[in-house]
Order: structure tokens, then sequence, then C-alpha cells
């Protein structure tokens, strides 16, 4: 079953990001985003894209016939660009269905519905339970929201939030650079892959370290008593 709170924090979060978008002035949709080779126009597509791609996964699990996320990579990929060159009006209406449609598939699936385990993209390998859905909408809308550029920043979001990414992005392969994540404004550290007494200490504070940890910059306002911060993938 869902979190109450999670569902609440996406909600919020959810509202944020729709003021933000109506917000825009047609013209700024065509300005780039925080992501490389994506106009703000792209980042608004992917997240109304993206809560009609889990809707859909809901509903075939209460409907009884999951169904993967995506059809395939390239489709997803495809649909982006061909959403994102719409008029900046469909894609403001867009976004506000999808996040309509996304709520309420989260509020009809059963309680057993939510151990289903569903494909990202057919054969990929890649899975993941119901259950985790509004998780990864809420990073999807918070992490994104930022990466429009349009005035709302890590430096706004929830320090559960933060925390939440430090938390799951520490679970992260940390190859050859295992570290610990030490933030100076909540109480706790989070240690990345088999940490030594030699692994450096990356200090900051948590928005701050959670979007470095999502591969978003080099790590401005960061400190480490092990000389150059690890090197993190984009998430």
């Amino acid at each position: 079953m869902t979190d109450a709170d999670l569902t609440d924090e996406l909600q919020d979060a959810t509202s944020r990001l729709v003021r933000t978008v109506d917000a825009l002035t047609d013209e700024e949709y065509a300005a780039a985003s925080l992501l490389p080779g994506w106009t703000r126009g792209h980042v608004v597509a992917h997240l109304a894209l993206n809560a009609e791609a889990l809707a859909g996964v809901l509903a075939g699990i209460v409907s009884g016939r999951p169904a993967p996320m995506y059809p395939s990579q390239e489709q997803r990929d495809a649909d982006i660009e061909e959403l994102a060159a719409a008029e900046p009006g469909e894609l403001r209406d867009r976004l506000l269905a999808s996040t309509t449609e996304l709520a309420d598939a989260v509020a009809a699936v059963p309680e057993p519905g939510w151990d289903t385990v569903v494909e990202r993209t057919p054969g990929s390998g890649r899975t993941f339970v119901a259950h985790a859905v509004p998780g990864m909408r809420l990073r999807e809308v918070e992490i994104h929201h930022a990466d429009l550029a349009a005035g709302y920043t890590r430096a706004d979001w929830p320090t559960s939030f933060s925390q939440r990414v430090v938390r799951s992005m520490m679970k992260r392969d940390a190859g050859d650079q295992p570290f610990t994540a030490a933030p100076h404004d909540v109480d706790g550290t989070w240690q990345c892959g088999e940490v030594t007494a030699s692994s450096p200490v990356v200090r900051g504070s948590v928005a701050d370290l959670a979007w470095w940890l999502t591969g978003r910059d080099d790590g401005a306002g960061l400190t480490t008593d092990g000389g150059a911060l690890p090197r993190i993938e984009a998430w």
C-alpha cells in the first residue's frame, strides 16, 4: 500500500509545479532548461508523459492486465520530442490532465495491487514494484521542477524531500569512489559504497548534496576532506 504522507507530498509538489508552468509565458517554453539539449518545453512534455505512463501502469494493474511503463525507450524519447514541439497551451493542458489522471489512478489501486512488479520497457530487465510509483513521481516532479530554471530551485525543496533524494541516490554503485555524505543542516550521515577510513567525507547542505547526487552540477557549495569530489553520474 502507499504511504499517505508521501502521497500528500506528491500532491503539494505537483501543485507547485503546475503553478510554475502556468506562470511561464508562451515564449519562455522555448528557452533552455538546465538539462543539456532540452528546452523548458521538453521538460514539461516529459513530466506530462511520465505521469501518463505511470497512470497507465496502475490502470493495467487495476484491470488485471499489467503493462510496461513505456513500449520502448525509443518510443518514449520520440514522444517527448513530438509533444515538446506542441503549442504551449497544449503542453499546459496536457500536464494538468496527466497529473489528475495519475492521482485518480493511484486512488483506484486496491491494496494487493501495490505489490505488482512491472517492467519499465519490455525485455529491458528494469522493473519496479507498483508501491514505488508515488516516490518515483515525486522525484520526477521536484527535480525536474528545478530543471525548468524558472525560479524554483533545490533551495525550495522541502527538507524531507532532499533527505529522500540523498538516501535513494546513495544506494547507487559508487564504483571506485566510495564516500560519506554529511549534511550540516540535518542529523545523520549516509555512506555510498564500501567506505574506509581514507574515503572522503562530502559536506554541505542536504539540498546541495541532493542536487549534486543527481549529477546536476559539480558540487559548488560542497566541501570534502579527501581532495576532489567523487564523480557522480547524471540521474
